[in-house]
């Protein structure tokens, strides 16, 4: 961000001529000719190093009591001018502290809302206001929003207090307000978005291409077609990039942005990612070959690496390429100023070859990054929309400790992970661009202790013949003699592929990036600040619009991060909308998750709806406690505002919220019949504790173990270049040759390696802001008590389960916990007790929001 866009900056400026201004703000106090007075502080933050605020912005108050009959609104104010404010410095952060004097008429009444007029030429960033009636009573205003110029945005910024109030039992006097603020904030769909524009509105996905770059980068529209369906993303008005760099500065309403702290720290932990990247891909300049020799040299990548000459490689060229003038000089900066290492994954720290083995293999489907796929397997053999599996009952019979094959089947102890039928269409087309790729089944067995046994992998993948069509299935099982025991090795890596991609695409970026954005705009288009779920919902929406923009100009579009390291290549957004087919709301609640994969059995009389078929299920079993935890605070919420099932189907902004998720945001998907009617308040807590669980804890447990496990690319490749050999090729000479070898030139190339590290890096830290589950970014966010007892009985509910999980990785018994590679499960556990963030990567924690 330019240093003269920055909010501190500005704010700095944008009080400068308040003492010009103090006459003027006297006369009008003076007209009052009353000693009626409100008295309040404005809190304004702003960035270390810069000096305090000016003084051209006033403030006017809402009468509670006195109606313009003009204007149908409570009557206003006069204007206080800011001016006097006391600075204080807190973690880095500067902060303004104004006070007021509003004089007002008797009768004026408790205000509830009020206007504030930015006269400079510079926004500022407004953090809270706090007003004292004459009887004493205490007003809080959560703003935490950007005030820009008036003469940019043609009218001064409302806010309205922090009591809450549903459609229905909206005071008079703020009844006209409440309409024209969401009229405001809907916009009229058309022009191009300024930087100052409150204007939420819907758009499709077709900002990912570059059509001018060359057909290469031609990517297809997303959303809007029956064929190619997507969420709604923000309308932005903008055309799409055309220089194909990183563009911090992409359109997101104002209060959707990241802080400039965050926004900072994002930027900080991007360069040290790139320089750790940079320099690994230096270190390898001198080799002939761009494969990894050894899985020494793989280590060696997380071994302490000395300044190199860096400038004007091959390495930096293409880095420069796509990212920023400024990030690139701090990057290289960063190299020449420090000694760059790639932090050690936890994966490999307590024993370096414990990804190796099958038991870990296995576990990490239930507590790795993505433990979201894997199900019972309740029909044999394994089918798909397209094709039965080739993996017979007697490959997998006699590995079944002691039980025939029928009893595992009746027992529900087989399981699968499929990644098999919904690649077959691409397959193809990912192997002309020069990747092999596979589709796979991989069944296992569940033990009496509760660790899974690999049976068989099933491979399919494009035929070398002149046969557009043709595929080729090989079966591989676990063996023990070291070259069919290679040989499995190399059929797990494909596996590793496929999961890989289908986290990062699914599981990650579709089912909890793209589908809670149109919940946000919905909610900032239908539902007032003043509406409770407003109110409920704003923590965990908090930077994901900011995220998601960012991440279409370097992450999903073309050429970005995400096609060169997945398998899935320039067809990985397509592969994202052809799954989105198959989402369904409904089924984003845990317990219905796991019921529909056979990994709980329904529950009525349980309040967690579920009952897990096995409890070392790390992610099923601490998923279910907080799942029951976020559903009786959103229950205790709800019941506090709506009385009865009619009061939710009155509840016209509700309504209105919900007809434009199901028919815009997602749209695609208007006809489905799984979405409830929002009729009665059992549909309402469902469906807010729903979405509450995707931005938060299903968040967080897809995403921030993903260093700890992705970091070291043979335990979970991103992308194979060859195929598994095939017996009598030169391939399989090749292999026999040196089977380690063939596995290291397998995974990706240096390149595509480093790169993949760098990104799992970056997406994997916390930054030191960070509000966890549990936790409001104030005290005051809520002017009810009843809401705050409850709330802190959701934070203790919260601190047992940290008790409680820490318990279970302690529990031997509990194998899954810890696994061969001790990497306890603590992806869930929710670190509300945590007063000072620690930024970095920690593997744990449950941020309220996606935010990264």
């Amino acid at each position: 961000m330019d240093s003269h866009h920055h909010p501190c900056y500005k704010m700095q400026e944008c009080f400068n001529a308040i003492r010009n201004k103090i006459s003027d703000c006297n006369s009008l106090q003076d007209r009052h000719g009353s000693r009626y007075l409100i008295n309040g502080k404005v809190v304004i933050e702003h960035s270390p190093g810069l000096s305090g605020p000016g003084k051209s912005a006033t403030v006017q108050v809402y009468s509670s009591t006195v109606i313009d009959p003009n204007t149908r609104k409570g009557k206003l104010s006069g204007k206080a001018c800011l001016k006097k404010g006391k600075s204080s410095k807190k973690d880095g952060t500067k902060t303004t502290v104004y006070k007021i004097k509003l004089h007002v008429e008797p009768g004026f009444g408790n205000p509830g809302a009020f206007l504030i007029e930015n006269n400079h030429k510079h926004r500022f960033f407004l953090q809270s206001a706090t007003l004292v009636t004459p009887e004493n009573k205490v007003i809080h205003f959560d703003c935490r929003s950007w005030v820009y110029p008036i003469k940019d945005t043609n009218a001064s910024r409302l806010f309205f207090s922090n009591t809450c109030y549903l459609p229905s039992k909206t005071p008079a006097y703020l009844v006209e307000l409440r309409k024209e603020e969401l009229e405001s904030l809907r916009g009229d769909g058309t022009g191009e978005r300024k930087e100052w524009d409150r204007i939420y509105d819907y758009d499709v996905y077709d900002d990912l291409g570059n059509p001018e770059k060359g057909p290469d980068h031609v990517r297809p529209v997303l959303g809007g077609s029956r064929s190619r369906p997507y969420p709604r993303r923000g309308r932005t008005g903008r055309p799409a990039t055309k220089n194909g760099t990183i563009n911090l500065d992409t359109y997101v309403p104002p209060d959707e942005r990241c802080s400039p702290k965050k926004l900072s720290e994002f930027i900080a932990n991007a360069i040290q990612a790139t320089a750790h990247f940079l320099l690994s891909e230096a270190k390898s300049l001198p080799r002939d070959s761009s494969s990894f020799e050894s899985f020494g040299d793989i280590r060696d990548l997380y071994s302490n690496n000395r300044r190199q000459a860096m400038r004007g490689t091959s390495v930096t060229e293409k880095v420069k390429k796509f990212v920023p003038a400024q990030l690139f000089k701090d990057v290289t900066h960063v190299i020449e100023e420090v000694d760059i290492k790639f932090p050690l994954p936890q994966i490999i720290r307590a024993d370096q070859f414990a990804w190796k083995l099958d038991e870990e293999f296995g576990r990490q489907m239930l507590a790795g990054t993505n433990p979201t796929r894997i199900h019972c397997l309740r029909e044999f053999p394994p089918r798909g929309t397209l094709t039965e599996s080739y993996i017979e009952q007697s490959d997998i019979e006699h590995n079944l400790d002691g039980l025939s094959f029928e009893q595992a089947m009746k027992q529900w102890r087989i399981y699968v992970l499929d990644h098999h039928d919904y690649l077959l269409p691409f397959l193809r087309k990912m192997y002309s661009e020069g990747v092999c790729p596979c589709a796979s089944r991989t069944l296992l067995f569940l033990r009496n202790d509760a660790t899974l046994k690999p049976l068989a992998i099933e491979l399919s993948y494009p035929s070398s013949s002149n046969n557009v069509d043709g595929m080729k299935t090989m079966v591989f099982l676990p063996e023990k003699e070291d070259i069919p025991q290679a040989l499995w090795q190399l059929a797990k890596a494909h596996v590793a592929a496929n999961d890989s991609a289908y986290h990062q695409l699914i599981s990650h970026w579709l089912h909890t990036h793209a589908v809670v954005e149109p919940f946000i705009i919905a909610t900032r288009r239908q539902l007032s600040v003043m509406h409770p779920i407003h109110r409920l919902l704003d923590p965990h929406f908090k930077d994901t619009m900011h995220i998601n923009a960012l991440a279409r100009t370097v992450l999903i579009n073309a050429g970005g991060i995400l096609e060169k390291t997945l398998f899935t290549g320039k067809f990985s957004m397509e592969l994202s909308s052809e799954l989105y087919k198959q989402w369904r709301f409904d089924e984003q609640a845990l317990p219905s998750d796991l019921i529909k994969r056979c990994m709980a059995l329904e529950e009525s009389e349980n309040p967690r709806g579920a009952h897990m078929l096995f409890q070392d299920y790390p992610y099923g079993l601490d998923g279910l406690d907080i799942w029951l935890a976020i559903q009786t605070w959103v229950g205790d919420f709800c019941d506090i505002f709506y009385e009865d099932d009619a009061s939710v189907k009155s509840d016209t902004e509700i309504q209105a919220w919900w007809s434009e998720i199901r028919n815009v945001g997602h749209g695609d998907k208007r006809k489905e019949k799984w979405w409830c009617q929002m009729t009665t308040k059992a549909d309402l807590k469902r469906t807010l504790t729903t979405l509450v669980w995707i931005a938060s804890a299903l968040h967080a447990s897809v995403n921030f173990g993903q260093y700890s496990y992705a970091g070291y690319p043979p335990n979970r490749p991103s992308r194979c270049r060859k195929f598994v050999p095939e017996e009598g090729t030169m391939e399989f000479a090749e292999f026999l040759k040196d089977p380690d070898k063939y596995f290291l030139n397998m995974l990706p190339d240096r390149f595509e390696a480093s790169l993949g590290i760098a990104l799992m890096e970056v997406l994997s830290r916390h930054t030191s802001e960070e509000v966890y589950l549990g936790q409001r970014a104030t005290s005051e966010w809520i002017d009810n008590e009843q809401v705050k007892q409850r709330f802190e009985k959701f934070n203790k509910s919260l601190r047992e389960m940290e008790k409680q999980i820490m318990e279970r990785n302690g529990d031997p018994e509990l194998m899954n916990r810890r696994g061969p590679a001790k990497v306890p499960y603590k992806l869930l556990y929710p670190d509300a007790t945590r007063v000072e963030t620690p930024a970095g990567i920690t593997a744990k924690g449950i941020p309220n929001s996606i935010s990264i």
